[in-house]
């Protein structure tokens, strides 16, 4: 595929995935009027991967534990076809599993969201299965709590109003929508426990552990401790080698101008950018990584 119109998936707005997008379709248009990216808004990861496997979109950003079910047919994509046709490029950021609560709840620990209304977000996100992750770790079943599925912005909407008493949010520190909701209303986050990441790390290879410093968020004084998963930046194998090995090398040459937009800290060097990835790289970014003496995998082997 060689044609210059270019379709992203991003996801809900409010989040960090809709960020980037914005940004890297501006970045590639403004260096380059051989390509157009038009940014699509999804329902984050799982609709990504499968927007991708069927080409509806050419890129996409998705989390690396789902990426890795979609292409494996595993996790929540055991009962379902493999979703394939897309290729790694880059390793982006860590994205943090935050559970926002108002900040007079009663909910001090994870255990306490036994028989409360939580979003855990959209329906086919990321969110939505580290939620159930990160729930069934602590023994809490949809039975025990009542979950809901809402994007970010109408999840943070909600919370202000009372009308449900927690959201999970899947998303580089910082968050956008996190971030107004603390300055509309008081919040905090809840922290999970050592014996829960330990057993979320343990069940999930894909989960690291990570801490939000104190002062990420209005009136956060305190670090939080929760786990993490990767984001990273998708492409269609339709894309031909040199368009993507074009984009690659914009966006590592132009790394700045995307952190400058971000809340979150990106890790684009090339060495970290292929770490933790268990997927095949698309040949474009492989040629483009060859070029800085990084060897990757690709459907041929490695290269």
């Amino acid at each position: 595929m060689n044609s210059g119109k270019i379709r992203f998936g991003s996801a809900g707005i409010g989040g960090t995935y809709q960020i980037f997008g914005d940004t890297f379709a501006n970045l590639i248009s403004s260096k380059s009027k051989k390509y157009n990216i038009e940014v699509k808004t999804t329902a984050g990861s799982a609709a990504n991967l499968r927007l991708l496997s069927k080409d509806y979109i050419q890129m996409a950003v998705a989390q690396m534990d789902l990426i890795n079910d979609a292409y494996n047919r595993t996790g929540i994509f055991e009962n379902d076809k493999k979703y394939q046709g897309y290729r790694a490029v880059a390793s982006l950021y860590t994205e943090a599993c935050q559970i926002v609560v108002p900040a007079d709840s009663d909910i001090q620990s994870m255990d306490d969201l036994e028989g409360k209304k939580v979003c855990i977000g959209e329906e086919e996100s990321g969110t939505e299965q580290n939620a159930l992750q990160i729930l069934n770790a602590y023994g809490l079943n949809e039975r025990l709590v009542d979950t809901v599925n809402l994007n970010y912005t109408d999840a943070a909407k909600k919370l202000k109003s009372g009308d449900i008493d927690a959201f999970f949010c899947t998303a580089g520190v910082q968050t956008t929508v996190i971030n107004e909701l603390s300055k509309q209303c008081k919040i905090r986050l809840v922290s999970l426990d050592q014996k829960g990441v330990s057993r979320l790390k343990k069940s999930y290879k894909f989960y690291t552990e990570y801490t939000i410093p104190a002062g990420t968020y209005v009136n956060q004084t305190k670090e939080i401790k929760t786990v993490g998963v990767k984001a990273v930046l998708l492409a269609s194998d339709k894309l031909s080698e040199d368009t993507v090995k074009d984009i690659t090398q914009i966006l590592f040459k132009n790394q700045q101008q995307i952190q400058y937009a971000l809340p979150v800290d990106i890790s684009l060097d090339e060495t970290t950018a292929v770490d933790g990835i268990t997927i095949p790289f698309h040949d474009g970014a492989a040629a483009y990584y060859k070029q800085h003496g990084i060897t990757v995998n690709t459907e041929k082997g490695s290269n």
